[in-house]
């Protein structure tokens, strides 16, 4: 994995000290404040989908990786508490420390660019062990995830959120009232009609919807490089034009992707995978927009 660097913080901070991981997963307090730590966020894009496993982790880390290979400074933030697999997909490893300033995240350089990362599995000793907690301490440590990290200057802040429309979403909502929202779905009808509810939610919370991507959009065989549709096509763009949004794009399954994302190699494989130009055009068109 790439080993994270403070970077800038190094220059003004008067102390770094690792935060007290037992301390914070005892004692977060259920009426967390927030404080402005996401004013130098120049976007925020918040990756839903009210249908788990569809790919909403892989299009956060890939996207990041695109964007800070082009020169950007790119925040990622995992509020999948109970299940966050992001940090392990970039590969950033270290531990979350904190300053004067607050939080100070995990950071890797890309190409011309950067990548800062908070996830909950920077905090825990152990990671197979179970988070358990009800959703006033989600909500909470969510709060402080978005108000106390020393994000920095930011181009983009991705969050990767948990299945659904609750907790974890309404919070990131309330913070960032009218950010914006990337919706992802497989192309069968039953993920599809999730995420149409996906769609109803960010209409009452006031998200901006960016578009529609649609993941596992064929499997590309690494032998004969024909492209078989296990679980058939064009359901995310039938969900677009239902719901007058814009389609971003299809991303096929895609084996060599999949094999570093699970050795946290993605990062450093960047445009090495078959499915690599669909990412590059949907994040084309995100800059287009």
């Amino acid at each position: 994995g790439i080993n994270a660097e403070y970077g800038e913080f190094q220059t003004y901070q008067h102390y770094i000290k690792r935060i007290n991981l037992r301390k914070i997963m005892t004692n977060v307090s259920t009426e967390s404040t927030v404080s402005p730590g996401c004013d130098n966020v120049k976007i925020v894009i918040t990756i839903l989908s009210g249908k788990g496993g569809v790919g909403k982790s892989t299009t956060v880390a890939v996207m990041a990786g695109e964007l800070a290979s082009r020169g950007h400074s790119v925040g990622v933030l995992d509020t999948d508490l109970c299940g966050p697999s992001l940090s392990r997909m970039i590969g950033l490893k270290g531990s979350i420390h904190s300053c004067d300033q607050g939080w100070l995240p995990l950071r890797g350089a890309v190409g011309k660019g950067t990548i800062s990362s908070i996830s909950l599995s920077y905090l825990v000793d152990d990671q197979n062990e179970a988070v358990i907690w009800r959703g006033p301490k989600k909500t909470a440590m969510i709060k402080q995830f978005l108000g106390d990290v020393c994000w920095g200057e930011l181009d983009y802040l991705l969050i990767d959120t948990p299945p659904g429309t609750t907790d974890e979403h309404m919070t990131v909502m309330e913070v960032i009232p009218g950010c914006s929202a990337i919706l992802v779905t497989s192309p069968q009808a039953v993920s599809a009609a999730d995420v149409l509810r996906q769609v109803t939610f960010c209409k009452k919370t006031g998200a901006n919807v960016l578009g529609i991507i649609e993941t596992m959009s064929g499997f590309v065989c690494p032998n004969c490089s024909d492209c078989g549709l296990i679980f058939g096509k064009g359901g995310g763009e039938r969900l677009a034009n239902h719901c007058g949004l814009p389609f971003l794009g299809s991303v096929p399954i895609d084996p060599s992707l999949s094999r570093s994302l699970d050795k946290g190699e993605l990062l450093q494989n960047m445009g090495s995978s078959t499915s690599s130009q669909n990412y590059s055009d949907i994040v084309e068109k995100l800059l287009q927009t």
